[in-house]
């Protein structure tokens, strides 16, 4: 109990380390690429659980399913109850009087990029799904999205240090060292969350399942839903943390949104080659990763899911609407499996509605705008203080 105990409160400390350390990378690099970085860290333990299972794939080809409910599951986690309770602990946080009790999340124009960033992967995606595999080569086209993706953020500015005040005191002490010793500062507070992260994340994520797996849990319930909701963990404490701070609500949606493209993209690809490799070994024939109807239905229904989010986000704000939309059909699925294919249409018919009130000019189609604003701005670097 203790061990538990102890693990709990190392994930919870490495979850503060690294968002400070992406606090305060926001005024060094672009925040969308600081972001990233901190999407890198946050889902090792989602890794490194979606690795052992498409390895236990590639031994055991019946297990492929597993493969697809832990990415799909992650997914659909991150966005249906992780963008929802960003924007609920928000508006409640932030409420300033009775009659703006559901303010909307506004977003900055630098933010596009990852709202746009989400487009290539879905896309590419609904190629995936049409043929019913993943190969190593839609592995090199995920990852190379990704690096277009990186390259995209190493554009923006960094943020200056006018808004430093902001930041919490260990982001500002690690800002404000002189010379070489700021990167090395900052560099500190990731390595030093990822380090804590990266040891104490598989006990905690073994003791939990261990406890889980005692109340009866299925194993497919267990791979879809329990396994990406504790490795998510580290994500959603820092999401917590920045959306009960008001101005920094549109820093926790994006991190999130950045994590949804790094699962579309870098997860994904990895499921293909670690399923491969581990074919050769156990097989002696490298093969590539199939997937059948039931499969297939998960995918798209993840799929209409994010792209429903890209197109509630496309006005570059989170109202109290989309997030109740969001949340209940994410429920919904959650609590009757049966209904997914009910949810899949209620995904496709609010985003035709979305598309005709960007039609009829009810809400502003400005993602696009922004973002090609951003890729042409002149990218400066904050004076030092």
């Amino acid at each position: 109990m203790k061990l538990k105990v102890l693990a709990f409160l190392s994930i919870l400390t490495s979850a503060f380390l690294v968002a400070w350390g992406a606090e305060a990378a926001q005024f060094l690099i672009s925040q969308g690429l600081a972001l990233a970085i901190l999407a890198w860290l946050q889902t090792l333990p989602e890794f490194a659980v979606e690795a052992v299972i498409a390895w236990d794939a590639g031994r055991e080809p019946e297990r492929a399913h597993l493969a697809i409910a832990n990415l799909t599951g992650a997914i659909r986690l991150l966005l249906g109850l992780g963008w929802p309770m960003i924007y609920f602990v928000f508006a409640v946080s932030g409420r300033k009087s009775a009659s703006e009790r559901l303010p909307a999340i506004r977003l900055e124009r630098e933010h596009a990029v990852e709202i746009v960033g989400l487009v290539p992967p879905l896309l590419y995606f609904g190629v995936i799904l049409f043929k019913r595999s993943l190969s190593w080569v839609d592995a090199v086209v995920l990852l190379g999205l990704y690096l277009v993706y990186l390259v995209v953020l190493f554009r923006n500015a960094p943020h200056g240090v006018d808004h430093i005040a902001d930041a919490p005191a260990v982001s500002r002490w690690a800002y404000r060292q002189s010379g070489w010793r700021r990167p090395v500062a900052v560099a500190a507070l990731f390595g030093g969350g990822g380090l804590l992260l990266f040891v104490t994340a598989h006990p905690f994520l073994e003791s939990m399942l261990a406890v889980a797996g005692l109340f009866g849990v299925s194993q497919f319930v267990l791979v879809q839903w329990v396994a990406p909701f504790l490795s998510e963990f580290p994500e959603k404490v820092s999401a917590f943390y920045w959306a009960r701070r008001v101005t920094r609500a549109p820093m926790a949606l994006m991190n999130m949104v950045s994590s949804n493209i790094n699962q579309w993209t870098v997860l994904a690809a990895m499921i293909p080659l670690v399923y491969g490799y581990s074919s050769l070994r156990h097989h002696g024939v490298w093969s590539d990763f199939h997937f059948d109807g039931p499969q297939r239905l998960e995918i798209l229904l993840t799929l209409l899911q994010s792209g429903l989010g890209m197109m509630v986000l496309a006005n570059m704000e989170l109202d109290w609407r989309d997030a109740t939309v969001l949340f209940v059909l994410w429920l919904v699925q959650f609590l009757q499996p049966g209904l997914r294919e009910v949810v899949a249409i209620a995904y496709g018919a609010w985003m035709v509605i979305l598309a005709f009130e960007f039609v009829v000019g009810r809400k502003a189609l400005l993602a696009p705008r922004y973002f090609w604003e951003v890729i042409h701005q002149k990218r400066d670097r904050p004076a030092p203080l």
